[in-house]
């Protein structure tokens, strides 16, 4: 991390520029948060040194384990007697813009909003 600077005072073009650190006494180890970092469904790991870890001193890092893309890979395929199949992500207020889905190509084929997959039936043509 760079040291903070200031501009003390300046004479034509001398310029004195002293470190912050050096006029406030910062003790060495005030900025060494010691947690345990829990990596999230984003992949947001920090060091163990970086300054975002000073909302986690008094407290742990809470980190749902529960990731929404774990969830859903836990659900069955639908199977659809079609070529074609529209998801709306449940409908109403609580889904997303209806997508159409081609069950042509063989296996799985998801919502690119919700995650839902849908396989066409074997008796299908």
């Amino acid at each position: 991390m760079a040291a903070l600077m200031c501009r003390v005072g300046s004479v034509g073009r001398a310029v004195t520029r002293i470190s912050l650190r050096s006029v406030v006494a910062i003790p060495s180890n005030a900025r060494s948060f010691a947690t345990q970092d829990t990596v999230t469904h984003t992949g947001q790991v920090w060091d163990e040194k970086d300054y975002r870890n000073a909302r986690f001193t008094d407290r742990n890092k809470e980190v749902n384990m529960n990731f929404s893309i774990n969830l859903v890979a836990e659900e069955p395929p639908i199977e659809v007697k079609g070529r074609s199949v529209h998801c709306d992500g449940g409908g109403g207020a609580l889904g997303h813009p209806k997508v159409y889905i081609n069950l042509d190509p063989e296996g799985p084929h998801s919502c690119g909003y919700c995650g839902l997959r849908y396989i066409k039936a074997k008796d299908t043509h």
